[in-house]
């Protein structure tokens, strides 16, 4: 199912979507929806990363000592 959607946007925007609309041989929606799902994506993964960092039971590791005892290891 879709649902039409209207959005006001300015005229250097609809220019430059409707020249990488022409090149890829899509619509104006199909190359908005594909944005809009990408920064959707990132956006996801960018609050996931945020929920991480603020969580105070996750270990965070010092990268000196980790670099210092990868590079000190008897494995290589």
């Amino acid at each position: 199912m879709t649902i039409q959607v209207s959005a006001k946007l300015p005229d250097r925007t609809v220019e430059a979507l409707d020249v990488v609309a022409r090149k890829l041989h899509l619509s104006r929606a199909d190359i908005i929806c594909q944005a809009l799902e990408t920064y959707l994506d990132d956006f996801d993964d960018l609050a996931v990363s945020i929920d991480r960092l603020c969580d105070q039971t996750d270990l965070i590791h010092d990268w000196d000592k980790v670099r210092h005892a990868l590079l000190n290891s008897d494995d290589g």
